[in-house]
């Protein structure tokens, strides 16, 4: 199990660095090199809307993979994703600016973050089923979260990379070449997930439905008629995680450098400093899943984050390094009590047969409801006055308790509580 948590971690780590490396530089300067004939604020907002077709893209590309997944196995999905993510994000590095190509520049940008997504939308589930399904009940929580950190560590490995160019470059130099470095280096991080992934083995639970012919023909298909209520519900239960997430990491990056004027290198900073602190407390808090069950923490996290928003657009407005820390550190605390057990509550609430494809178009819509409209809005929310932008607060808030709703229409999943699975299978 620790060589599979292992194998996970990294993996999803460099498939969320190439994510969010991008999600950074959009934040900072694709606006300007892309769409240059913009103002700012729109330029910005087309950036964001770049950030979003990756968004788009994932369900996608959770269809695709999970169909690989559910009739192949496993294992290939965590090699295929892999590779596309990553040769598509070394591209993104190479596209020549908008002074260059004119509009072929920006189209190209589309393009490759198109397929970063597709990529993205088959590793969660190759990587999350992995560990899940040879994990044992009693731990399968606490194990499951461990793809769960790649996020966060991919998150610090893309910002950490763009702080060390930002502090070491003139801006002249950082929007030149310097930004292009991150999207370079993931062709070497992506050499050494595949390295990681060579040697491991298949999931019981796949090699036993293929030996007993139970593979579904049609995942997607038996997915969409027999359970596209539970795809819903995931979908919009998970959708607050995401939007909180990347209201911290991507928008309020881009709020802070412009509207506030704050320097860049301390609100990347700020962000990294909140979301390593998420990191750290994701296998803690999946010990307590494993625990208490999977639905009373997605409950309380929901909670927790409808209550923190206005609070933290109050912290962020102050423009203070301490004060901004401590609003995105209490955000970042409210998503992670939901996401660090989800790795096995959305397992588990889907048969085996179609578990690939099921748990990954549920958790990857929500990142279309949560986290491609969210910096687009918040963008848009905040263009207008000059006082805190409190419309932000009231949509985060709208969208927590949108989730918490539709988490509790959702099963405990929890092997101790329920013997069977809502499908009749054991989780």
């Amino acid at each position: 199990m620790g060589r599979l948590a292992a194998a996970s971690l990294a993996g999803t780590a460099i498939e969320f660095y190439d994510f969010f490396v991008y999600g950074t530089a959009a934040a900072l300067v694709l606006g300007p090199l892309f769409f240059p004939t913009f103002s700012p604020l729109a330029g910005t907002l087309a950036a964001f809307g770049t950030f979003a077709v990756g968004f788009v893209a994932r369900p996608l590309g959770s269809a695709l993979f999970g169909h690989i997944g559910d009739r192949y196995g496993r294992r290939p999905v965590m090699f295929a994703s892999l590779m596309l993510t990553g040769c598509a994000t070394v591209a993104v590095g190479c596209v020549p600016s908008y002074a260059t190509l004119g509009i072929t520049a920006p189209v190209l940008l589309l393009v490759l973050r198109f397929l970063q997504g597709l990529g993205l939308g088959g590793e969660w589930g190759g990587a999350v089923l992995l560990t899940a399904e040879h994990a044992p009940e009693g731990r399968r929580a606490l194990w499951a979260s461990f793809p769960q950190i790649g996020p966060p560590v991919g998150f610090l490995l893309a910002n950490g990379v763009m702080l060390a160019l930002s502090a070491g470059l003139t801006d002249a130099q950082f929007r030149e070449w310097g930004w292009r470095v991150p999207f370079w280096a993931a062709g070497l991080l992506a050499a050494g997930g595949l390295l990681l992934r060579s040697s491991l083995a298949e999931t019981p639970q796949f090699q036993r439905l293929a030996a007993e012919g139970r593979r579904a023909d049609a995942p997607l298909t038996e997915v969409a008629r027999d359970h596209w209520r539970l795809v819903l519900l995931t979908a919009g239960a998970l959708a607050v995680g995401y939007a909180v997430f990347y209201t911290v990491s991507t928008w309020a990056l881009a709020y802070g450098t412009e509207r506030l004027g704050i320097d860049r290198t301390v609100m990347l900073v700020c962000v990294m400093g909140a979301v390593a602190i998420s990191g750290i407390v994701t296998p803690f808090v999946a010990i307590l899943g494993d625990r208490y069950g999977r639905r009373p923490l997605c409950l309380a996290g929901c909670a927790a984050s409808a209550v923190w928003m206005f609070p933290m657009v109050g912290l962020l407005h102050t423009g203070r390094p301490m004060l901004m820390f401590l609003g995105f550190t209490g955000a970042l605390l409210a998503f992670i009590t939901m996401f660090a057990v989800v790795a096995a509550y959305l397992p588990e609430l889907y048969e085996p047969r179609v578990r690939c494809t099921g748990a990954a178009v549920g958790y990857n819509l929500a990142g279309v409801l949560g986290g491609a409209l969210t910096p687009i809005v918040a963008t848009a929310v905040a263009s207008g006055g000059t006082g805190a932008p409190w419309g932000v607060a009231a949509y985060l808030t709208v969208v927590a308790l949108v989730s918490l709703g539709c988490f509790a229409l959702l099963p405990e999943t929890k092997p101790a509580a329920r013997a069977e699975s809502p499908e009749g299978v054991p989780a």
